[in-house]
């Protein structure tokens, strides 16, 4: 495989945790089938732009995180999650380095598109990267999991709206939050299973400022009200009733319930893979979305 400098390419790529990368790309896919669905003249190519610049904000969001997760003893040896700093696979400022050039990559594409399309991206795109360089300190404060519903869902939809229809409208936020609430149980799973090694390490989560059985009534709630949302927002007219076609990934959702449930009596050791399966759920849900919405635009 193709070496760049010291790594090969893959372990590069391997580095950015890639597996994560629909909870940045769904929001955008999403919003682009609602505009599609909602009649909205919508320019594909500046959409797709939009899709490829958030995956690499994403990359480098992850990178910096886990840079300075490693930097404070967050991530160690016996933490679950990326191993390319703590496993001894990257030295910390080649990391560094790596997690500012993805981060100046983006900023460059997000500069591009203002240019091509409005002034306001800017301050939407300002506001992702204050997101991105300030998720570190904001997540040891307990404030993690609303940086990551402002990243990957509020602020995608406002700016994937405007890039693709060169309209911004706040009014649209209310779109983003069934898809925005599971992107945030991934992180929320993370920080209950890593409630331990967290406090060690002297930081604050969410998770463990609320304890255990809130902690996991948190989870539930943002797994299961995304489902209630859309029965009423197809209700009222908001969207179509073809959207009910997420319920075909209730069960994986129940699944990762009961997953939670399980955490007071058995232990964070059986949601050592919940993270993962949190994003398994919010790309099926996604994508069920997306194919709701774009066949109700063709065939109703």
């Amino acid at each position: 495989m193709m070496k760049i400098g010291k790594h090969t390419l893959g372990e590069w790529v391997a580095a950015t945790r890639p597996w994560s990368f629909p909870a940045s790309m769904m929001p955008v896919a999403v919003t682009l089938a609602y505009l599609f669905w909602a009649g909205y003249e919508v320019n594909w190519v500046y959409g797709v732009w939009a899709l490829l610049n958030i995956v690499v904000f994403h990359a480098a969001g992850n990178t910096w995180s886990d840079y300075f997760d490693y930097k404070h003893k967050v991530d160690a040896v016996d933490t679950f999650g990326a191993k390319a700093l703590t496993g001894g696979l990257f030295l910390p400022a080649e990391f560094f380095r790596f997690a500012l050039g993805l981060l100046c990559v983006a900023l460059a594409g997000g500069l591009v598109l203002t240019c091509l399309t409005g002034w306001e991206l800017l301050l939407i795109g300002a506001g992702g990267a204050v997101c991105t360089l300030l998720y570190p300190l904001l997540k040891y404060r307990s404030w993690g999991d609303v940086v990551i519903l402002c990243s990957y869902a509020l602020l995608p939809m406002l700016g994937t709206t405007f890039v693709a229809s060169g309209i911004l409208d706040v009014g649209l936020l209310w779109m983003s939050l069934p898809y925005g609430l599971i992107t945030v149980s991934i992180l929320h799973a993370n920080n209950m299973r890593d409630v331990l090694t967290d406090r060690r390490a002297g930081i604050n989560t969410l998770a463990m400022r609320v304890g255990v059985n809130t902690s996991v009534g948190i989870y539930l709630a943002e797994v299961l009200l995304p489902y209630l949302m859309l029965v009423v927002f197809a209700a009222i007219g908001w969207l179509p009733w073809a959207v009910l076609l997420v319920f075909l990934s209730l069960p994986m959702a129940l699944k990762n319930c009961r997953l939670a449930l399980s955490v007071p009596k058995e232990g964070t050791e059986v949601i050592a893979g919940l993270d993962q399966f949190s994003a398994q759920l919010q790309l099926f849900f996604s994508l069920l979305f997306i194919v709701s919405l774009v066949c109700s635009s063709l065939f109703f």
